[in-house]
């Protein structure tokens, strides 16, 4: 017997009495399958209802609190806090975010084999409220699940794929991370950083969980997408010099090379790495200085690489510009590119022709290409 709130109307949807198999409902709301069995887990969210063979259906009702759950999580909202307001929603709530989900052409697919699940507590007898709703806390760790089957993108669209992400990385899922970061050989890392990693990469950073020894989230992330632009590459790479092309150190390919410096103290910097794939996937050649280098080291190396254009990627809201201008100074024509976002850190820039101040990393890739190509 199901929960004996009412439940909403199914908008239309092919849901038989019997409910919906977990794939049906992770297909619905574009979520990973196992990201439904952590919310099952961690906050009682789960199929109220069994079949003969005891296999785990979802019910209407189910999906509508599921509904809930995902619109706020994307909307910001904690995942525990975001599953506290899906238990306790009114069947008003539930029904309004049915008939979204069926206005946006979300439908179930109730032909679905369903999956028994030996670790969920037997259903509630007749008569009793369903177990485990309204008592569960989050566990440590913080994420909203775990990751994606290898390869596949939760619903198909970007804002998907962030959230898987997300998910595998809160989830210390490395393996998971890095299928689902992935870079096709035809793919384009500009629109992969933009789209796809950078926002992951933000979201994690501004997460608070609890882990465990050795397990940091943004170090999953970061590992998974640095494995992606190094595979990416290496594979355009390949195919590049199977076409007949140089190989990527021939002098014809250095001799208009983009240097990369990230910022001072920037741990991780992706940007850095993700612009450079850009570059090669654009055809030109550019190398990133990794490692701490000091002013005068880093102007050693422009004078061995004799640069075409230096750009500074960072993320960082007001970066150590000290480099610009040791650059600046001892090399006035060289082109220089700076990655600022914030309008008052880019007044700490040398005014001069030859240093461009970009706003975002679309426009940064745009004015290298525009220097080398």
């Amino acid at each position: 017997m199901t929960s004996s709130r009412p439940a909403p109307h199914g908008g239309g949807s092919r849901a038989s009495s019997a409910g919906l198999a977990v794939a049906a409902v992770a297909r619905r709301l574009g979520v990973a399958p196992a990201t439904l069995r952590t919310w099952d887990r961690r906050y009682g969210l789960g199929p109220s209802a069994r079949t003969a063979g005891s296999h785990r259906r979802y019910t209407p009702e189910d999906v509508a609190r599921l509904l809930v759950m995902r619109r706020l999580t994307l909307e910001g909202v904690a995942p525990v806090d975001a599953a506290k307001a899906a238990l306790e929603a009114g069947v008003e709530e539930l029904e309004e975010a049915t008939e979204e989900a069926a206005s946006a052409g979300a439908e179930p697919d109730a032909g679905d084999d369903a999956e028994p699940d030996p670790a969920r507590p037997a259903p509630a007898a007749d008569g009793e409220a369903p177990r485990g709703r309204g008592h569960l806390r989050a566990l440590p760790g913080g994420g909203e699940g775990a990751a994606s089957a290898p390869g596949h993108v939760p619903g198909g669209s970007a804002s998907g794929r962030v959230s898987a992400v997300v998910d595998a990385a809160l989830a210390y899922d490395q393996a998971g991370c890095d299928d689902l970061l992935a870079i096709p050989t035809q793919g384009d890392p500009a629109a992969w950083w933009t789209e796809i990693a950078e926002p992951a990469w933000q979201r994690v950073a501004q997460r608070t969980v609890l882990a465990g020894p050795g397990a940091v989230p943004e170090v999953v992330l970061a590992t998974a997408a640095l494995r992606a632009l190094r595979d990416f590459t290496e594979a355009f790479e390949r195919a590049m010099v199977a076409g007949g092309a140089p190989p990527a150190n021939h002098p014809s390919r250095m001799r208009k090379i983009v240097l990369i410096f990230a910022a001072p103290d920037e741990v991780v910097p992706l940007s850095a790495h993700a612009l450079a794939a850009a570059l090669t996937a654009k055809g030109a050649t550019a190398r990133i200085v990794t490692g701490p280098a000091s002013t005068h080291r880093s102007l050693e190396l422009v004078t061995m690489v004799r640069p075409a254009a230096l750009v500074l990627a960072t993320a960082q809201r007001r970066p150590d510009l000290d480099l610009i201008h040791a650059v600046h100074e001892g090399f006035a024509e060289l082109p220089v590119i700076v990655s600022l976002r914030r309008d008052d850190a880019a007044s700490e820039l040398p005014l001069a022709a030859t240093v461009q101040r970009v706003r975002s990393f679309t426009a940064m890739l745009h004015e290298a290409l525009a220097v080398v190509t």
